[in-house]
Order: C-alpha cells, then sequence, then structure tokens
C-alpha cells in the first residue's frame, strides 16, 4: 500500500468506508470544502473542448445481444456476452466495462484542461494547481535526475529512530504532514450527532489489500511477491540486496502482527459500528500508554477534546506495545519500506515500475503500466480532484442535464415512498420512521453549490513529489480544521470528474458527479426505458443504501441507533439472509464463490434500485402507447440497459482481489442478481418457472 495515497486521510475518513459507492471504484478522491463561491473566476480563460478527441461513449444496443445467448438462462451473458467477447481488458486496466469506458472519455476531457492550464502564463487559482502537477508529472527527465533525493530528508529522520519515545515522536510528526503508516486520522461527523464533526483514528499499516492476505493459504503466493517486493524497494532505496531481504522479512513480521489485531474487509464492511468507539484522551492514554493520544493532539495543533473515536481499540494498543517491543532496527526498515513505496509512484521510473509490477501487475493482473499522462491525472484527482472538477464541469456539464436529473431523482424519490407505505412485512411504527428517512434525503447532482477555497496551497515546477507532498499536507492540516466544527453539508466526497455515486449515511445525502451522468446511465436525450434502467436505477440504488443493512442503521437525522421494533428487526435479517445465500451461491470463477455477507449493502441496494426505478418508468410511460423500438418492449429495453451498465471483463487477479475485498459482487452477477427477484423481469422476457432467472417463491428475495 502507498504511504501517500493509500494510508493517508482523506476528507470524510469515515465516510469513504461507511458510504456506499455504487461501483467499487476509486473512492480518496480529494474533498470538496469551504470555499470561495461559483465558477471559475472573472478572469480565469474560457476551457476548450474538442470533441473529436474524445472516445465513443458506449450505449445499449440490440445488436449487442447475443444472438444464440437465452434471456432466461443467464441476462448479462444474453446482453453482454458478444460486446464482452469483443472487449477484453486493455493492457493499462484490470477491468474494462462501462464505467472504465466513461472514465476514458472522463480522462481525455481532463486532459485538455490540464494541458490549457499548464500553457497559462502567470496562472493563478485552479489553473495554477492543476497546471503546475501536471507540468511535473510530464517531466519525466527532471524526476528521473533527482531519483530518491527528494526523500532523503525523511530517510534521514527514520535511520535516527533508535528509541520507542523517537518512534511515537516520529509517528506523530508525519502525521502532522499529512503522511500515516501505521494508523489513519482524520474528521468525520459524530455517530451520536451528525451535525458536529469529531476526530476518528482508524487501523491501517497493512501493505497487502486485506488482512486474510496474511494468512490465508490461497494467498501465500501473493505475501511471498510482497516479501519480494519489499526487498526490492528497499535496495532501490539504497540498502544492500541482501539485508534488504532480511529487512523484508522483518517488515512481513511487523504487517503480520498487525494483521492479527486488524479486522477484515468483510467485518469493516458489514459493521459501521466498528468505527465508532468514543474514548476520552485520557482513556485512550491508558489504553495506549507508549503513544499517548493527548500528545498526539497536541502535536497536530488541535485543542485536546472532550472524546474521539479510537475505533478497533485492541489494533492501537498492539501498537503502543509494538513501540516498545519491536526493535528500533524494524521499526525504521517497516517506516522506510512505506515511506519508500508511497512516493514511488512520483519518483524515478525505477521506483514507479516497481510499483507497478507488484500492485498492478502481480496483484491485479495488469498487464501494461498506465502511460504517464493518465498517472499523472490519477494524481490531480487524487489530490486535487476538486480543483479541476471546477474546470471540468465549465466544458462537460449542461443545466439542462442537470434539470433532467431533478426530474428523474424526484420520479425515483416518489416511487420510493410508495413502495415503502405498501411494505407487508413492516409494521405502521417502523414505517413511520423509514418515511421520515425518506423525507430527509438530499439529492446533490453534477458539481457542488459552492468551490473549494484552495487558496495557501503553494505548487511550483520544480518538484512532482514536491507538489505531491504539499497537496497531501494542505489537505491534512484543512480536514484538521474540520475537528470540533459544525458538518458542512455542502461538501463532496467526490469531485465532478469521477464515474461514480454515492450515498453518505451520516448525511442522509445521495450525490451522483457529473461523470457518471452519460450513456449507457444517462441521456438527455434518450428515452425514459433506457434511463430509468440506467440512471434511474442508479439513483435507486443509492437512496435504497439508506435502507441496507448497515444504512438502515442510522435515522433521518444521520444518528446511529436503532429505529426498528424488534419483530421488524427480526424480518428484515430474514429476507436479507436469502439474498446472501443468493449470491454465496453464484461462482465467480471455479471454486471462487462471491460472499454474499461482504455485499450484502451492495445487493439489498441493487435489489430495491431495479424496483423502484422500474415503478417509477411504468409511472413516466403511464397511458402512453409502447413505441416498440427495435422490436423491444419498454419493459426489454428497461432491463437491457441495466444489463449494459454492469457489462465488465476482470483480469483474473482482479478478480481474485475484489472477491476478497470488494463491497460489491462482479458485474456479471449484478446483472442478473436483482432481475432473478422481480416477476416483472420474468413477465418481460417470458421466462417460465424453473427458468435460472426466475427464482422460485422460497428463494426469491423481497426486502424494499
Amino acid at each position: 500500500m502507498s504511504h501517500l495515497s493509500k494510508h493517508a486521510p482523506r476528507f470524510l475518513l469515515l465516510s469513504l468506508a461507511v458510504a456506499t459507492a455504487l461501483a467499487g471504484c476509486q473512492r480518496d478522491a480529494a474533498p470538496a470544502a469551504d470555499a470561495n463561491a461559483g465558477a471559475a473566476a472573472p478572469d480565469a480563460p474560457a476551457y476548450t473542448l474538442d470533441e473529436s478527441k474524445l472516445p465513443d461513449v458506449n450505449r445499449f444496443q440490440a445488436s449487442d445481444f447475443d444472438a444464440n445467448g437465452n434471456a432466461c438462462t443467464d441476462f448479462g451473458a444474453y446482453v453482454n456476452g458478444t460486446w464482452l467477447a469483443a472487449n477484453p481488458v486493455p493492457g493499462d486496466r484490470t477491468s474494462w466495462g462501462a464505467f472504465e469506458m466513461l472514465d476514458e472519455r472522463s480522462q481525455a476531457i481532463q486532459r485538455q484542461l490540464a494541458e490549457q492550464a499548464a500553457a497559462i502564463e502567470g496562472a493563478t487559482g485552479v489553473e495554477k494547481i492543476v497546471g503546475d502537477i501536471w507540468a511535473t508529472g510530464l517531466d519525466a527527465e527532471a524526476i528521473n535526475a533527482q531519483g530518491i533525493a527528494p526523500l532523503e530528508p525523511e530517510l534521514a529522520a527514520i535511520a535516527a529512530l533508535d528509541a520507542p519515545e523517537k518512534i511515537a515522536d516520529y509517528l506523530r510528526t508525519s502525521a502532522a504532514k499529512g503522511q500515516f503508516t501505521v494508523f489513519g486520522f482524520g474528521p468525520e461527523a459524530d455517530f451520536m450527532d451528525s451535525s458536529m464533526n469529531i476526530g476518528y483514528a482508524v487501523q491501517a499499516g497493512l501493505g497487502l489489500p486485506d488482512k486474510t492476505y496474511y494468512f490465508d493459504a490461497d494467498k501465500k503466493d501473493k505475501l511471498e511477491a510482497y516479501q519480494a517486493h519489499v526487498a526490492k524497494v528497499l535496495e532501490l532505496s539504497g540498502v544492500p540486496a541482501a539485508e534488504a531481504a532480511t529487512q523484508a522479512a522483518d517488515v512481513v513480521a511487523f504487517e503480520t502482527r498487525l494483521a492479527k489485531v486488524s479486522k477484515s474487509s468483510e467485518e469493516m464492511s458489514r459493521d459501521v459500528s466498528l468505527y465508532y468507539n468514543p474514548v476520552s484522551p485520557a482513556d485512550a492514554d491508558a489504553l495506549a500508554p507508549n503513544f499517548p493520544w493527548t500528545k498526539f493532539f497536541e502535536s497536530q495543533g488541535l485543542a485536546v477534546p472532550e472524546k474521539f473515536s479510537l475505533a478497533i481499540p485492541d489494533f492501537h494498543a498492539e501498537v503502543s506495545a509494538m513501540i516498545a517491543d519491536v526493535a528500533p532496527a524494524t521499526w525504521q526498515s517497516y517506516l522506510r519500506f512505506h515511506t519508500v513505496d508511497g512516493a514511488a509512484p512520483y519518483l524515478a521510473d525505477a521506483f514507479a515500475e516497481e510499483n507497478f509490477n507488484f500492485y498492478s501487475a502481480t496483484l491485479r493482473g495488469q498487464k501494461e503500466m498506465k502511460e504517464r499522462g493518465k498517472r499523472v491525472l490519477d494524481t490531480i484527482t487524487r489530490q486535487t480532484g476538486e480543483a479541476l472538477g471546477q474546470m471540468y464541469v465549465d466544458v462537460a456539464f449542461s443545466p439542462e442535464s442537470k434539470e433532467r436529473m431533478e426530474t428523474l431523482v424526484a420520479n425515483l424519490s416518489e416511487a420510493l415512498k410508495v413502495r415503502i407505505e405498501n411494505l407487508d412485512w413492516m409494521s405502521d411504527e417502523t414505517k413511520a420512521k423509514a418515511m421520515e428517512k425518506w423525507a430527509s434525503f438530499t439529492p446533490k447532482i453534477g458539481y457542488p453549490d459552492k468551490w473549494r477555497d484552495w487558496s495557501g496551497l503553494a505548487t511550483s515546477r520544480d518538484s512532482y513529489l514536491g507538489n505531491v507532498l504539499a497537496a497531501n499536507e494542505f489537505n491534512y492540516k484543512w480536514s484538521l480544521s474540520k475537528v470540533g466544527k459544525p458538518v458542512d453539508k455542502t461538501e463532496w466526497a467526490m469531485p465532478p470528474q469521477m464515474v461514480n455515486a454515492y450515498y453518505n449515511p451520516l448525511q442522509n445525502e445521495i450525490v451522483f458527479p457529473a461523470a457518471i451522468l452519460q450513456p449507457p446511465f444517462f441521456d438527455a436525450n434518450a428515452d425514459d426505458p433506457l434511463n430509468y434502467g440506467g440512471i434511474g436505477a442508479v439513483i435507486g440504488h443509492e437512496m435504497t443504501h439508506g435502507y441496507d443493512d448497515q444504512g438502515s442503521r442510522f435515522d433521518a437525522t444521520g444518528k446511529f441507533h436503532n429505529w426498528w421494533t424488534e419483530a421488524d428487526a427480526k424480518g428484515f435479517l430474514g429476507r436479507t439472509d436469502k439474498l446472501i445465500a443468493q449470491f454465496n451461491a453464484y461462482e465467480a470463477a471455479p471454486g471462487l464463490h462471491v460472499n454474499g455477507k461482504l455485499t450484502l449493502g451492495e445487493n439489498i441496494a441493487d435489489l430495491g434500485g431495479l424496483a423502484t426505478a422500474y415503478d417509477a418508468m411504468k409511472k413516466a410511460t403511464e397511458g402512453s402507447e409502447d413505441p416498440m423500438v427495435e422490436g423491444l418492449t419498454r419493459d426489454q429495453r428497461f432491463f437491457a440497459n441495466w444489463a449494459t451498465v454492469w457489462r465488465r471483463n476482470f483480469t483474473d487477479e482482479e478478480l481474485k482481489v475484489r472477491i476478497a475485498t470488494d463491497p460489491h459482487a462482479p458485474a456479471n452477477f449484478r446483472a442478473i442478481g436483482a432481475p432473478s427477484n422481480l416477476p416483472a423481469f420474468a413477465a418481460a422476457f417470458q421466462c417460465a418457472s424453473g427458468d435460472a432467472m426466475v427464482r422460485g417463491d422460497d428463494a426469491k428475495v423481497v426486502i424494499w
């Protein structure tokens, strides 16, 4: 894992884990913020966009159907089989489908904007920030000439850590610069009072995707490859080869000890309460005496609070113990590795290539390194995403699209209301609470109403890594300013150019960045069946997250507490257990089954979202004749576009990582999972009882 891009805390540190994004795409984007208002400054240049340089969008078309397939046997293969066979994963990707194609289009737009920003003489504001990172990131000659020199002061500080007190002090000092290794820290709304931010300290410290990689026999090869990677990075940093191999074994043993007290991806995804453990700093000091939290707050320039959340207390107790009983030399090896490894994407080619070789090629099956421009755009989005996003929406999102989306959201909301009102398994008492939550949903569409103020972030044309470190520290200090302050509900956790969507239970908000509002999800010129089967189901998906197994633990105000009667909670659990069983039965590869529990929240949202979108589509087209486009009924086109959204190929290794860590089921199972529970689907394609896409009455899942 990367010291800068994986361990460093981001805005909504908890919401990016608690909130549920649509696609399992990258979610550590730079935050939205307290802002100076509106669009670009009056004297900012007008951005231009050459549409001829943009990739085509991936619209639904009936000609993609597999003529030899059967909608009632495997609907995903029927709609997408021909397309999937013709569109293997590109060499510089680990997956390829509707989301990735829109990401390519978004990046093509971003590239034109970054190039224009970099060419502005005397640029200021967001143009200077974007232009400086772009220009320095593309300057391979300068990056290679600098080698590891930009990190030498940090490595010297690590080499001087010869006592527990110095190790603890270093962890505090590096944290103050936004550089975290063994734990993360950042602001989030208080689970008991979502109007106020408190500090949250969370587990981190592992270089592999999940704790299971350190213990499971079927992942032993990845652990061995990781140890070899650690040794190579240490060697590149100047440690002799034999010594680097010894140190690498120590680092892996160190992380294995951390893994034993860490929670797995499944545990963290399916029990949001693990994030909330409010303690006083004095109690935290007693739990972790070798890393006193009172001193940590002081070192970050924060007033010592009455309380903060020390999530996974056993983890923090173990870190404290390790500060005292792990040899300083091992701490030096661990910190040296993660410091270099985290900076590797921004260093000379040898470092960046080794980072790719393990994290992308070995771990995820990516065949080719992304070309430098794409990597730099990823960095800009990760570190200063809303700065670039402010430019992006100026050329890539129309007022007409926003207006059409607002109508769709209103229609989906009304359809969800009717569904809740008509539930036959929920008591009136619980239903009233569910309706309170429905009434308080806040939709956000396209881009923030006000933009983040980047004043104080100093970038230059001197150093790519220097710009990344400056942005990282700036973001951390900005996030720290929120601790103990009221939540700003205008902020966004994703920039407009990100192809994704999310629900945040602490603010009860559904958010749709501009970049996802394109075909096959949304087309302002398309008819209702396609839009409701695409973005309509996405809207319904995010709304339903408010009532999934974790979102349903927060009330209308975002407070974390139980608003269910005991009988209703039991009934809900019985229904979700059936959905777990459904997805547990799906086999992603020989012997590799989907984890129905890990993916439960997304599967609930897919099922509720698709059913709600179907109801809304029927309401919107009520009383009008079915036009039968390309020989397909409205209902057939609605469900077909749902499957189109979930056309996606994966590399074999990427699929394994996702099965272990991703709360989203692989896309082909999302294409079939929800429709197979809906009588409307069976009717649309004249499927019969006993067909694979028609779940029997005992197995059929009906929740929202």
